[in-house]
């Protein structure tokens, strides 16, 4: 009897392991279009004047969703809100989605969902959907935080943050955290976040601002 509820609970704890070894995991890059580093007096300033705007961007190095593989593919979104990202909204937010062109069928249908559970209310309203080249690369850096992503029509390029040069009033947190779930990542400065599509009936080209995000995530 001891040696089955022994086996058993090896079992369990291998079908365990086995469960959240497929879960997706990869890394992350967001850029909006105010500053997410910043001190609690100029993030007032801003409030619903900037910041309405944003590219996130996963890349999957291992993992499924929904028991589709999504190993080494790559999705994008971009945001348009009504308010600045992180407060209240006072309408749904739209979204365009750019899936990795070298996606199946099936994987990208996953991604889509992937995407949106990721993305929550802010993908709730996807106005479109584009297969596009996704290109997603990261340097070695001290800061880690130095990545770029080319998805055609959305751009983010960042750098690492200076703790001396980039400071403004001395207060600096990251005020605002990341948009996506399960994510680990520290702010960075945004060099490029451009998005020049269609569907949202704007664009932007914001440059050298405080407003990035690079890490990983973890979903489950």
């Amino acid at each position: 009897m001891v040696r089955t509820a022994w086996i058993a609970s090896i079992l369990t704890c291998a079908l365990g392991s086995f469960a959240q070894a497929t879960d997706p995991k990869g890394v992350y890059v967001e850029a909006r279009n105010c500053d997410v580093w910043t001190g609690p007096c100029f993030a007032n300033a801003d409030f619903n004047l900037t910041g309405k705007n944003a590219v996130m961007a996963w890349k999957i190095d291992k993992g499924s969703f929904d028991d589709v593989s999504l190993s080494g593919l790559s999705v994008v979104a971009v945001i348009a809100a009504h308010n600045t990202l992180g407060l209240d909204q006072t309408g749904p937010a739209k979204a365009v989605l750019l899936v990795d062109k070298k996606a199946t069928s099936q994987q990208r249908e996953a991604l889509v969902r992937f995407a949106q559970k990721q993305g929550g209310r802010l993908l709730a309203n996807l106005v479109r959907i584009q297969d596009t080249n996704i290109e997603i690369t990261f340097c070695n850096c001290k800061g880690e935080t130095c990545a770029e992503v080319d998805a055609g029509v959305a751009r983010i390029k960042t750098r690492c943050l200076n703790n001396t040069h980039d400071k403004a009033c001395g207060n600096e947190t990251a005020y605002y955290p990341p948009l996506a779930l399960n994510v680990t990542a520290r702010p960075a400065g945004v060099i490029e976040h451009v998005f020049t599509g269609s569907g949202l009936n704007l664009n932007w080209a914001d440059h050298e601002r405080r407003g990035a995000y690079v890490g990983s995530f973890a979903a489950n």
